[in-house]
């Protein structure tokens, strides 16, 4: 193990903080508990709340995973303008369709999603946390070189219509060449239970390859045409894809639990400021929240940058304006 991830383990360890990183290396997801202090968490749901308060949504957008979600990310400029910047997103239940608001009864923070995707730049609270020291020392502790963040997304998981989360792999979202090196960092603000939604994961699969990437589309963006989708999935792995069929879908079984625990997915069950590790190859999914309980998380993703030899694709659905880096995370002492 390197003098990085040793001194960054060490670190840890003095925040009280312990990462199985063999587990990890073995399973490509897994638990941190304790992670995240419960004053850290109610100070990002307290900064979140007053962010929906402020929000005008005079022209909703929503946020799918499903079969229609290359029709609605791949079609908005909302969605892709939002890269380095805060933006709100409808669940599909959440929308009148009809007229292209609110569906009347529900409230703003009623029918939200997700908000993303760069809270860790432009929001101060969510920035302190994602900036901070333990989180710079778990991407290296884990192997990470150069670790830099991309992406962030606050996730709502409303109850009785927050939707499932089709079976996906995070690096399909976040493609970076010539090697894939995403790391997700869900952190859970309230318990997530099988019951209100928790996220499955697929262990082992992280030593799979990439089964398709969500990429700018050539025609619109090249070509200047504008009857086609700006973004489209591409094939990276046709033997892959047969294989894990329910890409993009749900395992089918007697039961939607049944399904996912047949294709070998388990339940990551958390409590109020764990984190859940997810390697960018993994397969995980969550099911839909039926019960009255919300379960919101925040969630990081990391990838390698360059001094690691690694460059963001182009091709990438997120892509900061010209000039602008990722920021970049830096173990320091505490």
């Amino acid at each position: 193990m390197t003098e990085q991830r040793l001194q960054a383990l060490d670190l840890l360890k003095s925040l009280g903080i312990t990462v199985d990183v063999d587990a990890f290396e073995r399973d490509g997801c897994g638990i941190v508990r304790g992670f995240a202090t419960a004053e850290e968490c109610d100070e990002m749901r307290q900064s979140m709340k007053t962010l929906v308060e402020n929000w005008d949504p005079k022209e909703v957008t929503v946020f799918r995973t499903d079969g229609k979600q290359s029709e609605a990310q791949g079609s908005s400029d909302y969605f892709l303008d939002s890269a380095n910047c805060i933006g709100f997103f409808l669940e599909p239940m959440a929308k009148d369709e009809a007229l292209g608001t609110l569906k009347a009864g529900l409230s703003k923070h009623e029918g939200l999603n997700k908000v993303g995707h760069g809270l860790h730049v432009q929001d101060p609270v969510f920035r302190k946390y994602s900036s901070s020291p333990k989180v710079a020392a778990l991407a290296h502790a884990l192997g990470w070189v150069d670790p830099v963040l991309p992406q962030s997304m606050y996730i709502f998981k409303q109850p009785r219509i927050g939707g499932e989360v089709t079976s996906h792999q995070d690096s399909t979202f976040l493609f970076t060449e010539p090697r894939q090196t995403c790391l997700g960092l869900w952190l859970s603000l309230e318990t997530a239970t099988q019951e209100n939604g928790c996220v499955w994961g697929r262990p082992g699969s992280h030593r799979e390859p990439v089964r398709r990437a969500f990429c700018r589309n050539p025609d619109w963006f090249e070509k200047g045409k504008r009857d086609v989708p700006q973004m489209i999935f591409r094939m990276e792995d046709e033997a892959s894809l047969e294989k894990v069929h329910w890409e993009g879908a749900m395992p089918q079984g007697s039961s939607p639990k049944e399904g996912i625990k047949n294709a070998g997915f388990v339940p990551l069950e958390c409590q109020k400021g764990d984190l859940v590790l997810i390697h960018g190859q993994v397969d995980h999914l969550s099911l839909a929240n039926t019960s009255g309980a919300s379960r919101h998380t925040f969630q990081l993703h990391l990838v390698e940058g360059p001094s690691a030899g690694v460059q963001w694709s182009k091709n990438n659905w997120l892509q900061y304006p010209h000039g602008e880096s990722f920021p970049s995370l830096k173990v320091t002492s505490h």
